[in-house]
């Protein structure tokens, strides 16, 4: 009975989340996307996918939700969705299920023959079928999952082929879902018999030790044939605790693997270092002649050696390679079950030395995350509807602690009054802080890349700044930056622009935050729990500017693919927009900017030298370039009165703060282009090269 109450609720749970997430969009007829997206995120963050894109289509006999490419883009995952909406869940039976696999069987078959042609270009699903169509060649395998917030009776069904190539069937129900994502595990464990991959592979054990710990390592012979075979089924599954994604063949370790993979094979053994796994247990058989040899493993993890599984994988299925005489040397340590999510990390932290790893690369307890989560449960935002009750923002660190807070409440009524104060649509977890950051910090092509990619982009640039830990400056004005995009996300959809409305939020907030010189009042937008009416017609107009740009891309590339480049910010940042005449009284004065965070940035030492040279910038000089500026009607009107700002400060002898340096330089530039030549500065040729250059 607790069973099927916690699944109920589970259910209610994910039904409200997506209609908030369709009310944000403002687009009812989008539900079955919200449903399949954030399928898509908890399955990525369980390691069971590499990130993916919602995006409906039904025609004749065939049907897709969504698609994703795994990191080494060997793979093609594709999705379809039965939504239901119905609490207590609902069974969908074997004959629904079938339907919607064949369907979604034949779009994949249809995209990869080039049904793109047969659809409108301007289209969301012109894009997915002309990305599985230009890939064609590279798919060594496909995996179709099957998403419902329904109850499926089946487990499994066999695995099939597609043009030729394997096809695995993945049914994701709600009850699936929920032991995933409610089992306090990152992952569904993974269990190998070897059996089904050649038999049992022989082996040396040492005792049980280790400082408190408990654990037992093996050492074993793989043949590559047998790796490649596990990864061509587990995928990224059994890279989940490594820390870094296989890095493909840039690197110069990965090259060197692929060469003597295909050039020297039999000599792989001697020149590998080897994989180190671990696992929460082994079964072990007697061999005939005497010793062990390991017939299953539990809970198997790649953490170190991920770039070569991959690579052996990838030379076999890309490369067509003969890998039948390749080995390779594998330590396995079983670890206990209570010490998988702590001591797992170090051996792959220790064993990790192929490539240089970063520490961004070790950021799932980041002090930054915990931090951020303390500050999300002890600040009260302001009463924003002209009720008196304040609410809190609940930042989701870790996946499900949203839920279990709410489950934690052991009345109805504590768990109603639990909800009016924390509203399901002040939820926001890792990916969507990395969201808000990079679009305001003016990186929509990385965003553009997906919750996972652009997570990862984000946690490098949070290195950058060691040691840095928010404080309530910064929770109030990355809420407030969640606020802009969330609600620019419902204006945007109410323009109906038809599709790619992820890409046209963060590209049109970035473009605004460019043309304000990042002088929006967060401050502000955070007192009132809402973006103010000339902002708001502010993201409606550029909005515009922004879709036809990005949904024209040079050469008729893919407009996913070209959202993904800097070639494409760069465009629409150098595109001309008109902001609301009234929006300047709005916006912070240089004076007052310097006040206001650059959120996780902070001053490199390059910016710093910078800084530095700028000081030899006189403030007459920055009162001569804003003069003549507006008398000229050169620069922007910001840069103008940033100019001027300058002046101010160079006479007060403060220095500007690092974003206003580089904006700096880049006025100091721009008017000694345009022949701006100052006359208190008989230095000004050298004094331009210098600032722009680096000088000495």
């Amino acid at each position: 009975m607790a069973d099927t109450e916690e699944l109920t609720r589970f259910a209610e749970d994910l039904r409200q989340q997506v209609w908030s997430a369709a009310e944000l969009e403002g687009e009812e007829a989008l539900r079955l996307d919200c449903l399949t997206r954030q399928f898509i995120s908890d399955l990525t963050e369980a390691g069971e996918l590499d990130d993916g894109d919602a995006c409906y289509h039904r025609a004749t006999g065939m049907e897709a939700s969504g698609y994703g490419l795994s990191t080494d883009e060997l793979t093609l995952n594709v999705f379809a969705t039965i939504g239901t909406e119905v609490v207590p869940p609902a069974t969908v039976g074997r004959r629904e299920v079938e339907a919607c696999l064949r369907r979604l069987t034949n779009f994949t078959t249809r995209a990869l023959h080039g049904y793109h042609a047969e659809l409108e270009e301007a289209s969301p699903v012109f894009d997915m079928a002309q990305r599985i169509h230009e890939m064609r060649g590279e798919f060594a395998a496909f995996r179709l999952f099957l998403f419902t917030d329904g109850v499926v009776t089946l487990d499994r069904f066999p695995e099939g082929a597609i043009d030729g190539r394997p096809a695995s069937f993945h049914l994701w129900d709600l009850r699936r879902l929920f032991r995933c994502v409610t089992s306090g595990q990152h992952r569904e464990p993974i269990r190998v018999e070897l059996s089904d991959f050649g038999g049992p592979l022989p082996c040396l054990a040492t005792a049980e030790s280790g400082d408190g710990r408990r654990y037992t390592t093996y050492l074993t012979i793989v043949p590559g044939s047998v790796l490649a075979d596990i990864y061509a089924r587990y995928g990224p599954r059994l890279l989940e605790l490594n820390v870094r994604s296989f890095l493909q063949t840039r690197g110069k370790v990965n090259r060197a693997i692929r060469k003597t993979l295909v050039e020297d094979s039999g000599d792989f053994l001697a020149y590998n270092n080897g994989i180190s796994a671990t696992a929460s247990h082994v079964d072990l058989t007697e061999l005939p002649a005497g010793g062990w040899a390991i017939s299953a493993i539990s809970d198997l993890q790649i953490v170190n050696g991920g770039q070569t599984t991959a690579s052996i994988y990838q030379a076999q299925r890309r490369d067509r390679a003969d890998i039948s005489k390749v080995a390779v040397q594998a330590k396995l340590t079983v670890v206990s079950d209570g010490d998988l999510s702590t001591f797992v990390p170090l051996i792959s932290r220790y064993a990790n030395s192929q490539n240089k790893v970063n520490e961004a690369d070790f950021s799932a307890n980041d002090p930054f995350h915990v931090a951020l989560e303390k500050l999300s449960r002890s600040i009260w935002s302001p009463a924003g509807d002209g009720s008196q009750r304040q609410t809190r923002w609940f930042y989701e660190r870790a996946r499900g602690q949203y839920q279990d807070s709410f489950a934690r409440e052991v009345t109805p009524a504590r768990q109603r009054q639990w909800r009016e104060l924390h509203p399901a649509n002040q939820r926001f977890t890792k990916t969507d802080l990395a969201k808000f950051e990079n679009t305001w910090d003016q990186l929509p092509h990385l965003v553009s890349l997906g919750a996972e990619k652009n997570f990862r982009e984000f946690t490098v640039r949070l290195a950058r700044r060691a040691g840095f830990v928010p404080d309530e400056v910064y929770w109030r004005q990355l809420v407030a930056k969640g606020i802009l995009f969330r609600r620019a996300e419902r204006l945007v959809g109410q323009e109906g622009y038809g599709g790619y409305r992820a890409n046209i939020v963060a590209y049109t907030l970035a473009r605004i935050s460019h043309a304000t010189a990042k002088r929006v009042d967060l401050e502000e937008i955070w007192q009132h729990q809402t973006p103010s009416p000339l902002l708001e017609r502010c993201i409606v107009e550029v909005s515009r500017t922004v879709h036809s740009i990005i949904t024209n891309p040079p050469g008729g590339r893919n407009v996913t693919e070209w959202c993904k480049r800097e070639e494409c910010w760069t465009r629409v940042r150098e595109a001309p927009v008109s902001l609301p005449p009234d929006l300047a009284s709005e916006l912070l004065t240089v004076e007052r900017r310097i006040d206001q965070r650059d959120g996780i940035e902070t001053a490199n030492p390059a910016e710093v030298a910078l800084i530095d040279r700028l000081r030899l910038v006189s403030g007459q000089t920055w009162f001569e370039i804003s003069r003549w500026a507006a008398q000229t009607q050169n620069l922007a009107g910001w840069q103008r009165q940033l100019a001027f700002g300058l002046g101010r400060f160079a006479k007060q002898e403060r220095p500007p703060t690092r974003k206003q340096a580089v904006q700096a330089a880049e006025i100091v530039r721009e008017a000694h282009r345009l022949g701006f030549r100052p006359t208190s500065e008989p230095t000004w040729e050298q004094l331009v090269a210098h600032v722009s250059e680096g000088g000495s």
